[in-house]
């Protein structure tokens, strides 16, 4: 009896705590750890200090007080904005356009990479894949300036119009063309880039299912069908929530830059009034508030869309 209790105090002693082994394997790779350490640094700094400045929605910003100092006025600015004649408006353009950008660019990208994968050429599918993702790699600026280019009065589309009997169309002029103009530019910018994730999807579907589908009779269109979708339906799912938590923070660069007074009762949206109202009249406690009141928002839309989606597809972030 005193032997087996001594061997248990020999084997408990040679024993080493699972903190240590943790300390050991991050000693061993640290310049995995150093990796993420500086991710996780540009989180900290341009995510969570930010994060301080939150309370100008509570407050009427002072400068000479500063943040901390300024007086609290409660919800007056979330009042402000409720109140607003443009409130409606700004919900309006915001959530039909990101809606509209949405559901319109949903399926190109599913579609190019059902077509790359499906492509009896490899050599075919390389080069449609370039041309495709290249546009992804043009700033905002460049992507503007080539959709006011190519639909100002003298662009391209204008002159095939006049050229055909047509009469030329003030595009960029007309409130009723914006939304258009700006997803259909933001689909070609990105399908390439957004076929990724699908592409990637597709390849590691395993080859014996084409083969069963093959055997059994299957054509081209009815193993897309039963093969290629079932298997990228969970990342479409995936980035389907993560597109819906994003309807009010529509991209405020383009819509900026597109922008002018003529097109402006259907381009004024949240993040151009924030701009606006933030930067350009200093209000920074009213902008702030509509901002926080956008990212509010977006964060129930996220939790709503994954639970229905848990319960409805059994895939969610979480």
């Amino acid at each position: 009896m005193a032997e087996t209790t001594s061997r248990q105090k020999q084997s408990q002693s040679g024993q080493i705590s699972p903190f240590k082994k943790q300390c050991s394997l991050a000693a061993r790779r640290w310049q995995l750890y150093l990796m993420l350490l500086i991710p996780l640094i540009y989180v900290i700094i341009f995510n969570y200090i930010p994060m301080f400045g939150v309370q100008l929605a509570f407050k009427t910003y002072n400068a000479r007080l500063g943040i901390w100092g300024s007086p609290w006025v409660g919800f007056k600015h979330f009042q402000n904005l409720f109140k607003s004649a443009t409130f409606g408006r700004l919900m309006y353009n915001t959530i039909s356009l990101s809606l509209y950008g949405l559901i319109a660019g949903f399926f190109p990208p599913i579609i190019l990479a059902i077509a790359i994968n499906e492509t009896t050429s490899r050599k075919l599918g390389k080069i449609t894949q370039l041309i495709t993702y290249a546009p992804h790699f043009l700033s905002t600026v460049v992507v503007t300036s080539i959709v006011m280019q190519l639909l100002s009065g003298t662009g391209i589309v204008n002159t095939l119009i006049a050229n055909l009997g047509g009469k030329t169309i003030n595009f960029l002029g007309d409130p009723g063309k914006f939304k258009s103009i700006y997803v259909i530019s933001g689909i070609w910018q990105g399908v390439g880039y957004d076929a990724i994730m699908y592409i990637a999807a597709l390849t590691a579907i395993s080859p014996e299912l084409y083969e069963a589908a093959t055997v059994d009779g299957a054509n081209i269109w009815q193993r897309i069908w039963n093969v290629d979708i079932p298997s990228i339906m969970p990342t479409a799912v995936i980035l389907l929530i993560m597109s819906t938590s994003k309807v009010l923070n529509v991209g405020f660069e383009k819509v900026y830059l597109l922008q002018n007074s003529l097109n402006q009762s259907s381009s004024e949206i949240i993040s151009t009034y924030v701009y606006k109202m933030g930067l350009v009249n200093t209000e920074y406690g009213f902008s702030t508030a509509v901002g926080l009141f956008q990212s509010v928002v977006s964060m129930i839309l996220l939790v709503i869309v994954n639970t229905i989606s848990r319960k409805v597809t059994e895939t969610s972030l979480w």
